[in-house]
């Protein structure tokens, strides 16, 4: 691609996301999401029995692919399920999760989506912090749906302005952790809300059956800021 579209098409996704999130939000607030042992975290921990405080027993402890066949929807899940799901007794570290994440960004978006991405998940000091509470996250997906400001960029934008494929999905849900404070189990929980970009193309089969359903590839672009997502 040239490097002139490449970064004009970098800038139009920035431009249009920052646009829409001034117009729709008074106020942006930016959650904290990497908290080490300290006071403010004890205030954050419930201890509950409840199933949601156990992490699924399926659930992989160290960094697994995004699958990136399917459908958009399901990529964009399977984005936000990688981005939130880590394990820091699993010998891995944070790199090692962004890394699965970095695999399935579009290349004209890599260095855009790696800051995006450093937001999300643990400083390499936060994360030995976590690990000496054998800290474990996941997230429960709530809704995930196109943002309605977005069906409305799309109509608006000048021909070309927006490469075909791409769309964006917002997410909400619950991040879960758990872990231990001395030798006693706890969990936290917290609702958050995000937005991820991406975009989509379609799979080619070389003698596809007639019943056989359209599959897409697809790729991260972007992500919002945690909990300031669009609407």
């Amino acid at each position: 691609m040239d490097p002139t579209a490449r970064r004009h098409r970098t800038f139009l996704i920035a431009a249009i996301a920052g646009a829409i999130i001034l117009l729709i939000l008074v106020g942006v607030g930016v959650y904290g999401l990497i908290r080490g042992p300290q006071t403010t975290e004890l205030a954050d921990v419930v201890a509950t029995d409840s199933p949601a405080a156990t992490h699924p027993a399926d659930t992989p402890t160290g960094p697994e692919p995004v699958v990136t066949v399917g459908g958009p929807e399901e990529f964009a899940a399977a984005v936000a399920e990688a981005l939130f799901t880590w394990d820091t007794t699993s010998g891995y570290g944070p790199t090692d999760y962004a890394q699965m994440l970095a695999d399935v960004t579009a290349d004209e978006e890599a260095d855009a989506a790696a800051t995006d991405m450093r937001a999300y998940l643990p400083a390499p000091e936060a994360w030995a912090q976590l690990r000496t509470h054998q800290t474990k996250q996941w997230l429960t997906i709530d809704t995930i749906e196109i943002p309605t400001v977005w069906e409305d960029a799309v109509v608006q934008a000048a021909p070309g302005q927006l490469p075909d494929g791409t769309t964006a999905y917002t997410i909400t849900g619950t991040r879960h952790r758990t872990g231990y404070w001395g030798t006693d189990p706890i969990t936290t929980t917290h609702d958050v809300a995000f937005t991820v970009f991406l975009t989509c193309t379609p799979e080619r089969n070389p003698a596809p059956a007639p019943a056989d359903p359209i599959t897409e590839t697809c790729a991260l672009l972007r992500l919002s800021q945690l909990d300031t997502p669009l609407r």
